[in-house]
């Protein structure tokens, strides 16, 4: 880690809370590096941009900002702040300027196992408690799946409908770890997204939360967006 930077900033996505990263938290401290997790709110993309802004306000330097699924779209707007060096997009949308999460989601068919359901009468948006663990996290135990389904945060539906005002993987450098075997965000819709957007990409085999059941490798990815120029 000798130059590199220290600090490494996580956000969460829909239908999770913070708690998930606590396998990817383990490795990073263990490499040396300053880990927060941020909780975001799901109530509006201003509002988890905020929640994210904060979290890098108490940054004591550059870092890297890392996003999982939704938490890609909170990145893409939140990277603008200035203490975030690169970004890092774990199985994760990446709109551009005028564009939605949704719009990306709805761009492939959706798998079998996908359990996103509609928005209730609230607005919120939730998954299929049946299909959770089959189509959000295969690759973990049935008990940990079931915790992260208990634990998940009531996602507010408009924020799917929301445009990026200013996309920061447009001037800052970009890295993703995409989800072979995702059953939520289809691996050809990140594919298309960073393909697009000429960020760096690496494989990595397995579900939807890759940050929990491949950390080491997902870890491996943020090393090298850990190693970028600051400006």
């Amino acid at each position: 880690m000798k130059n590199a930077i220290k600090n490494v900033v996580l956000v969460h996505g829909a239908f999770a809370d913070g708690s998930g990263w606590k396998a990817l938290y383990e490795v990073l401290s263990n490499k040396g590096y300053n880990v927060t997790v941020v909780q975001n709110p799901l109530s509006s993309l201003a509002d988890d941009v905020k929640a994210t802004h904060i979290a890098l306000d108490k940054q004591d330097g550059p870092a890297v900002l890392v996003g999982h699924s939704w938490g890609g779209a909170v990145i893409t707007e939140a990277g603008n702040h200035p203490k975030v060096a690169s970004l890092v997009y774990v199985a994760a949308f990446q709109p551009d300027n005028g564009e939605t999460a949704l719009q990306w989601f709805l761009s492939a068919p959706p798998a079998p196992e996908n359990g996103v359901l509609p928005a209730d009468e609230k607005g919120f948006v939730y998954y299929d408690k049946d299909k959770y663990h089959a189509g959000f996290c295969a690759d973990i135990s049935k008990e940990e799946a079931a915790f992260m389904y208990a634990s998940q945060g009531a996602f507010y539906g408009e924020c799917f409908t929301t445009p990026i005002s200013n996309a920061a993987w447009r001037n800052k450098p970009a890295f993703a770890a995409i989800a072979t075997e995702d059953k939520s965000i289809a691996p050809e819709i990140q594919r298309a997204m960073y393909k697009r957007s000429h960020t760096k990409t690496i494989d990595v085999r397995g579900s939807h939360v890759i940050f929990m059941s491949q950390p080491e490798a997902v870890a491996t990815m943020i090393e090298q967006a850990s190693e970028v120029t600051v400006k």
